[in-house]
């Protein structure tokens, strides 16, 4: 890979890390409800990329079914989640996406997997239930919950991907934008009060926040990890994100004072290595797998 290439992916795995710590931020010490935070990312997101609506996806019932699994319900699963727990653990979740993704290629599109493949997945749930079976973390429990069911959603929306003819990253995006405003914004206002009063306070940093996610994450790192995957193989790309759990855990210490416990660093480990193991063998029936939900975010 070319210098420039992997500092541009550096970039990129920042970008991510820093998104949960931000989310974290804005739904916690900013007092951004969840699920209205996710509404007006993807409300953003949406107005910002209008101009790639067209031409529409033929398939355009499979494109909502895509856009509830890779924002509207995933999104909310997952900001959800970071309410109730810290990002750190957050970004050692997240990577749940690639067994997941790879499980059900084996159950839905045919794929086989060998004894490397397969501890792989035994690793990073492992991994995963040392985190979870901490007794000081106790009250992360539904956070993990949530976000474990987010990388699951965001995995079968990448299954369905499968079923949908390919189109421009920017496009795909937008239509995911604009597909989960509605279902995110019904239920925040079905569950959630005082949307609004972060944004009246004119707090810069919530206001910086929303901008963040919308610019830094959705149109820069995802955008700039298409090309990438374009320009590379996903052999070659896929290892190098795992610089995004080991960044988010760091960040999340840093920024946020979150604990950095024994179960969290030896949980992590084995996590992240059993993933390495899953990402460093090729999925015949779907090559993407190995990023888990990073390809459709």
């Amino acid at each position: 890979m070319k210098p420039a290439d992997f500092a541009l992916l550096v970039g990129v795995c920042l970008a991510w890390a820093l998104n949960l710590v931000v989310t974290r931020w804005a739904v916690i010490d900013g007092g951004a409800p969840p699920l209205f935070f996710a509404a007006v990312r993807v409300g953003l997101l949406a107005l910002v990329l209008l101009p790639f609506l067209r031409p529409a996806p033929r398939q355009i019932g499979m494109m909502f079914l895509i856009a509830m699994g890779m924002a509207g319900i995933h999104f909310g699963l997952l900001f959800v989640g970071l309410a109730l727990a810290g990002a750190s653990v957050a970004a050692v979740i997240g990577q749940l996406g690639v067994p997941f993704t790879t499980i059900l290629s084996v159950m839905f599109l045919g794929e086989k997997i060998g004894v490397y493949r397969a501890a792989g997945i035994v690793m990073s749930f492992g991994g995963v239930m040392i985190i979870v079976i901490d007794p000081a973390g106790f009250s992360l429990t539904f956070g993990i919950l949530y976000l474990t069911l987010a990388a699951l959603v965001g995995s079968v929306a990448n299954i369905l991907m499968k079923r949908i003819e390919p189109m421009p990253a920017m496009r795909l995006q937008a239509w995911i934008g604009l597909f989960s405003i509605t279902p995110l914004l019904a239920v925040s206002l079905l569950t959630e009060t005082g949307q609004m009063a972060p944004y009246l306070a004119l707090d810069w940093r919530v206001y910086a926040a929303t901008v963040f996610a919308v610019a830094g994450v959705s149109i820069f790192a995802h955008g700039n990890f298409y090309r990438l995957l374009k320009k590379y193989d996903v052999t070659l790309v896929s290892p190098l994100t795992l610089m995004t759990p080991v960044m988010g855990v760091f960040l999340g210490i840093v920024f946020l004072g979150e604990p950095l416990t024994p179960q969290l660093v030896i949980g992590a480990i084995i996590a992240i290595a059993g993933v390495g193991v899953i990402s460093m063998r090729r999925n015949r029936r779907f090559p993407e797998a190995s990023v888990g939900d990073k390809i459709g975010q």
